[in-house]
């Protein structure tokens, strides 16, 4: 699945996967216990594909992100608890992103891009490049 697809709602733990549009907004199922919920237009939702890591020469998309993470890991769940001390995070995120500017990315950052990408790992959602192959293929159709 492309992350795309995939949510984050402010207030809400982990991520929901999008499911249909209503008139008042979507209906968004949850990737921790698959429950579906109601969200309105007015609440603050970050879809993943639209998010980025502030780096020193540029913004990373975090699918990218997420591919250097998946290379250090050989594609298994993190080496490292989301729940670890600030330093321990950042140590381990400056081994994924070497240039990421420790200025705008926070270690509540950090938290959420390795809790988002164990979540995916968990649910099998971390095959970008197949899901980009799909979603061109049906684009031409």
């Amino acid at each position: 699945m492309a992350l795309d697809k995939v949510l984050a709602i402010a207030g809400k733990p982990g991520l929901y996967k999008l499911v249909t549009q209503t008139r008042g907004g979507f209906i968004a199922e949850s990737l921790i216990d698959n429950r579906r919920m109601s969200v309105g237009i007015q609440q603050n939702v970050s879809i993943l594909s639209e998010i980025a890591i502030y780096t020193l020469s540029e913004e990373v998309p975090l699918k990218d992100v997420f591919n250097k993470i998946k290379d250090k890991e050989n594609g298994a769940e993190t080496s490292i608890s989301h729940k670890e001390s600030k330093d321990k995070l950042e140590e381990y995120f400056f081994d994924v992103l070497p240039d990421y500017d420790e200025d705008r990315v926070y270690a509540s950052d950090i938290k959420k891009v390795i809790q988002w990408y164990n979540m995916l790992h968990k649910n099998d959602m971390l095959n970008f490049e197949e899901a980009d192959k799909a979603a061109a293929t049906d684009e031409e159709e």
